[in-house]
């Protein structure tokens, strides 16, 4: 009786996901639909433009697309290295004091509210890049330093998943390693991330879609303006930023860049959908099976 009502709220634990999940395509396809049912909207002048001013009859998306994959790259040439070697550091070398030290630490890194992190870019961070490369190499509001942030913000995520995967390694590998006479670096570099490889992309993939829509650290620090620039050091507007600078003003039903926003919001759903059927189906090549 017990397994059974567990066995009950599991599937409508699974079958709310899903409806949900069904609910938030359906508005924004909807909503979406508006928007190329309008008469000045062009399919092809909005996938092959460079220029984004809604009010002005600009539907190039470009310019917002191209900033958020410089903001998402940056974050994640930060938040990889570094969330893989402290996942390899915590799952191989760490002793059980140092692990208790540092996992809360990871923890409060994850648990920092988003702002906070997007006025330390731009109150830290961007004045360090100036005093570095020079004042007028980098702006005030840049994608770089955003970036920089979000790999932070990125990398517990990435290294609780990738260490998870690291240790759930069979112990057996390492005692065969270590019995062919390998160090513990050549047994962790060469046994344990390849066998760990499945579980290490889906961290990676997840933190790609973390860095994707991420919102209130490019919000406050990379730019308040579409800029189609592959400089990582000047001012550009992503997807999501765009969101929250258009969605905070007064709009009117049904009118172009209320419509734009759930275009652009259902351009941000494909793009991580994309990114996860990517991830499942490269774990699901690449997965180690131990008995």
């Amino acid at each position: 009786m017990g397994e059974a009502i567990i066995q009950s709220l599991l599937f409508l634990s699974g079958f709310f996901s899903i409806f949900t999940t069904v609910g938030i395509v359906y508005e924004l396809g909807k909503e979406a639909l508006l928007f190329f049912q309008m008469p000045e909207i062009s399919l092809l002048e909005t996938v092959t433009s460079t220029r984004w001013q809604p009010h002005t009859g600009d539907f190039g998306i470009w310019p917002l697309v191209t900033s958020t994959l410089i903001t998402s790259a940056v974050a994640m040439l930060i938040a990889l290295p570094l969330g893989l070697a402290v996942a390899i550091y915590l799952s191989e070398y760490a002793t059980p004091r140092a692990r208790s030290f540092l996992k809360p630490i990871l923890e409060v890194l994850a648990g920092i509210p988003t702002i906070v992190y997007g006025y330390f870019a731009l109150s830290f961070m961007t004045p360090l890049l100036r005093s570095i490369l020079g004042r007028d190499v980098v702006d005030i509001y840049n994608m770089g330093s955003a970036g920089l942030v979000m790999g932070i913000l990125i990398m517990p995520l990435i290294t609780s998943m990738a260490e998870d995967a690291l240790s759930a390694v069979p112990r057996s590998l390492r005692e065969a390693a270590y019995g062919m006479g390998a160090t513990r670096l050549e047994t962790a570099l060469q046994v344990v991330l390849p066998a760990a490889l499945s579980g290490i992309s889906a961290a990676i993939i997840v933190g790609i879609s973390r860095a994707v829509g991420e919102t209130m650290i490019v919000a406050v620090a990379a730019g308040a303006g579409p800029n189609f620039t592959f400089n990582p050091f000047k001012g550009a507007e992503t997807i999501t930023g765009h969101i929250v600078r258009i969605s905070g003003g007064d709009l009117s039903y049904d009118s172009v860049d209320y419509n734009s926003i759930f275009f652009l919001g259902l351009l941000l759903f494909f793009i991580t959908l994309a990114l996860n059927i990517f991830s499942q189906r490269f774990v699901r090549r690449f997965r180690e099976v131990y008995e």
